[in-house]
């Protein structure tokens, strides 16, 4: 008895330390725990520990089966498994609960193939699958042919393997952002990136792809766009990617890659793309660019172009390789930051040849390669609350090609005035010419230098550099005569001083004239003044009634103005001076000519001066305009110009200018011309190109005439717009184009179509025997051939010459998902193809940059 009671004790012992044992490894697991009496002794009791759940498994379908002894939960038809945040739905689930693994299968046909997949949802993400393996205790699952949308691409891999909640590995994985492939209107999408292995990381706010070797497919068919890694971002934020070039050939330096690169951001207000230009002869380019942008502050990029351009074959005669070289900055602050301090650059600097040896195609695309002038400025403004003044700082460089030298100058001040008021007014309005006098002043400093490259900021630079100081005032008054007249008066004062002065010595040795420069400070005041009457006339010519011509307008703007300006070349002011050119004639000039602060008039000036403006306007009857007359401009303006000095021994009439600007076709045909008439005879002698003007009145011989034509062609001007929509009721697609269908089901959309037309005619001759002609017309059109095919081009024919000089045709394809741009330069300099494939998906803008997005999208990060 007593061993027995001894014997039970000990058992109960032993129970209890055990339990006590197990809560301390694990106290904050509940467990269920089963107690089985033996049958056989009633005394005896054994503890079974059960595999437990974190969470209640909740089951249902139409046929639910469980085998006890396997431990196995059977689920077929519409079956439903729901586990803390993940629900899976099937077409069958088997559930182990010996193994902790839940397996489920879509719903398959009489061949065993999958026509409903498997849809497991968690944390509010959508997977299709297969079928699929999930252990819910250690959260592992393997997925086959799963189908995982991101942002806006989807992923669909033959194996996927989940690791835990933020990592995934797949195998054969393709990527696309196709909409019709991710809506399933489509089995195929119109592009995809495959990839062996893939590996997914989710995090909190983004995710991201990363792969190995990826290639791009369109339309199922390979391309060769094959990049050893990829990673792509799934984020609104700006992210890191590789930068998709353009492929194609040029003449001149062989096939090529255009823009291949990588693109970084750097923190919140940076980002840097590296792009290169590689060619199959040997050229290339590096073109490393940065942006900065403070919000509401400022913004601007730095970007450089360098490289080697090689032509021909080495060894040979026509091999040669040039070095250029691009240097560019672009600053520019936003209006709100400071409006009393503003600061902006422009600046561009390229090494002489770089435009001719350029193999950045862009620059011959955008005619960037035409230039023969390039131009850099920095700007420094500063404003003031209540002083009515404005001080300008200006840097500026200036490249000329053609002659291969440069223009500096450097600092550059202006101290303008704000215009004011000589004399207050007594009233409140002004009447009078006193009480109108108004007063504009300004001070401008000017170092300027105009030398070679390669002596920039060298002695010889800062010998040639001259220094110039420049003061203007001008006074300005009018009033009304009569009504119908007004009356303005004019005075002009300008108040130079500069560092150099010139000399010229003719040298009879060299037979030619020199230009010595002295470094002496001189300087001179000029002025002149004016007196103006001018009015306006008014004439009409209606015509009979029920004409289709109403009405013709004629307004006239006559005006008559007198300038006096004393002789500057006297001896007494000492402006000019006199050499003796190579027949022994004395002959004048000014010791501030070539200067920086120009040069004063010589010879007096008392001119009678005269304009005229004409506007022509006509009125017809027109069914379309609301009022049932419609205007239409004859002459917006006619100008006719010109002057007599009394003061001048010789041809005191000036050249004849007349000057029209007009439009027709409801403005959209422009006119401008220009004609300049000398009204003195001009004798050629033969054998001699130069003429000799006489004083022979009366003559009016042509010396130039302009005009230029642009008219902007449309499909809208040859007939009315339709609505589709409404007119024809079936919309339909043909291979993903859409289209409406009229009755006889014949397809219809709006072919737009545009071509601006530009022409341009000049005839100069002077007082040569031989004119000078520029006959030219300038073709820039667009025709959409389906609603995504799209074809432009812009050509330009010399009718003197008659050559056609720079051409390019581009065609354009939009699919669903991506744009295709093929562009081609048939003739010329640069003969080049070049075609670019880009995918629109915002997600891809920056990974595989089909766009830049960085501080240019519409919601920047910061």
């Amino acid at each position: 008895m007593d061993k027995t009671v001894f014997k039970n004790i000990l058992q109960i012992l032993i129970i209890l330390i055990f339990n006590s044992f197990l809560a301390q490894q694990n106290p904050k697991k509940l467990t269920e725990t089963t107690i089985i009496k033996d049958t056989i002794s009633k005394k005896d009791t054994i503890v079974v520990q059960k595999e437990s759940l974190d969470d209640v498994l909740d089951t249902k379908a139409d046929d639910q089966r469980r085998d006890i002894p396997k431990r196995m939960i059977y689920l077929n038809r519409n079956a439903q498994v729901k586990y803390q945040d993940m629900q899976i739905d099937a077409d069958y689930i088997s559930i182990d609960e010996e193994k902790n693994v839940i397996y489920a299968r879509g719903k398959q046909d009489s061949l065993d193939r999958i026509i409903e997949p498997v849809i497991v949802t968690q944390a509010g993400k959508k997977y299709e699958t297969n079928n699929f393996n999930y252990n819910y205790k250690t959260k592992q699952a393997i997925a086959y042919n799963a189908r995982t949308e991101e942002s806006q691409g989807i992923i669909v891999a033959e194996k996927t393997k989940k690791y835990n909640d933020s990592v995934f590995f797949m195998r054969r994985g393709l990527f696309t952002t196709d909409d019709y492939f991710i809506k399933k209107k489509d089995s195929l999408a119109d592009y995809h990136l495959l990839a062996p292995h893939i590996k997914m990381v989710k995090g909190k706010n983004s995710s991201s792809l990363i792969t190995g070797p990826v290639q791009m497919y369109i339309e199922q068919v390979p391309t060769p766009l094959i990049m050893p890694f990829a990673i792509l971002p799934f984020s609104e934020k700006r992210s890191a990617g590789i930068l998709i070039p353009s492929f194609g050939e040029r003449e001149d330096v062989g096939f090529f890659l255009n823009g291949i690169g990588y693109y970084q951001p750097i923190g919140e207000h940076f980002d840097l793309k590296v792009l290169a230009d590689i060619y199959t002869k040997g050229s290339w380019n590096l073109r490393p660019e940065m942006n900065y942008l403070k919000k509401y502050r400022y913004s601007g990029n730095f970007s450089a172009d360098i490289g080697n351009t090689v032509r021909g074959i080495k060894g040979l005669d026509n091999y040669s390789k040039t070095g250029t070289y691009r240097i560019a900055w672009r600053h520019s602050q936003d209006a709100k930051a400071n409006p009393f301090l503003t600061f902006s650059a422009s600046v561009d600097v390229t090494s002489q040849t770089f435009y001719n040896n350029t193999v950045n195609n862009n620059y011959i695309m955008d005619q960037s390669v035409l230039r023969t002038q390039q131009n850099s400025t920095l700007s420094l403004t500063k404003r003031f609350l209540k002083l009515p003044a404005t001080i300008t700082g200006t840097a500026s460089y200036s490249q000329n090609f053609a002659t291969g030298l440069a223009d500096l100058r450097l600092p550059q001040m202006n101290v303008a005035i704000n215009q004011f008021y000589l004399f207050g007014s007594k009233t409140g309005v002004r009447t009078g010419l006193l009480e109108n006098i108004t007063v504009n002043t300004g001070l401008n400093l000017t170092n300027f230098v105009s030398t070679e490259e390669g002596e920039l900021f060298t002695k010889a630079m800062w010998d040639k550099l001259q220094t110039g100081i420049k003061n203007n005032i001008t006074l300005g008054t009018n009033t009304t005569i009569a009504k119908y007249f007004t009356f303005s008066l004019g005075a002009n004062i300008d108040n130079a001083l500069t560092t150099k002065t010139l000399t010229k010595i003719y040298d009879p040795i060299e037979n030619l004239v020199v230009d010595q420069v002295n470094k002496k400070v001189a300087g001179y005041s000029t002025f002149s003044t004016t007196a103006s009457l001018q009015t306006q006339l008014y004439g009409m010519l209606n015509f009979r009634k029920g004409a289709s011509i109403e009405a013709i307008r004629h307004m006239m703007t006559p005006s008559i103005g007198f300038t006096y300006s004393p002789d500057f070349g006297g001896e007494g002011f000492g402006y000019f001076r006199n050499y003796y050119d190579a027949n022994g004639a004395l002959t004048p000039y000014s010791i501030f000519d070539n200067g920086i602060v120009g040069a004063p008039t010589s010879g007096m000036v008392g001119a009678l001066g005269f304009n005229i403006g004409n506007n022509v306007e006509m009125k017809i009857k027109s069914k379309s305009d609301s009022t049932g007359v419609k205007k239409i401009k004859i002459f917006e303006s006619l100008n006719l110009s010109g002057s007599y000095n009394f003061a001048a021994k010789t041809h005191p009439w000036s050249v004849i200018s007349v000057n029209g600007q007009s439009s027709f076709f409801d403005n959209k045909l422009s006119v401008n011309t220009s004609l300049t008439l000398d009204p003195y005879k001009i004798l050629y002698i033969p054998g001699e190109e130069e003429g000799i003007r006489t004083e022979n009145f009366g003559h009016f011989s042509v010396q130039g005439f302009n005009v230029q034509l642009s008219y902007p062609l449309s499909s809208e001007l040859f007939g009315e717009k339709k609505d589709y929509a409404k007119e024809y009721k079936q919309k339909g697609e043909i291979r993903n184009e859409n289209y409406y269908f009229d009755d006889d089901n014949y397809a219809h959309f709006d072919q737009a179509w545009t071509l601006n037309v530009n022409a341009n005619y000049a005839y100069s001759r002077g007082a040569t025997r031989t004119s000078n002609k520029i006959a030219s017309i300038g073709l820039d059109g667009s025709i959409k051939l389906t609603p995504y095919w799209n074809i432009t081009g812009s050509t330009h024919y010399d009718m003197v010459t008659k050559d056609l000089a720079y051409t390019r045709i581009g065609f354009s394809r939009d699919q669903r998902s991506f744009t295709i741009n093929f562009n081609w330069v048939p003739f010329g300099q640069y003969k080049v193809y070049d075609f670019f494939i880009g995918i629109k998906a915002n997600i891809l803008s920056d990974a595989l940059k089909y766009k830049d997005r960085s501080f240019t999208s519409p919601n920047p990060p910061f």
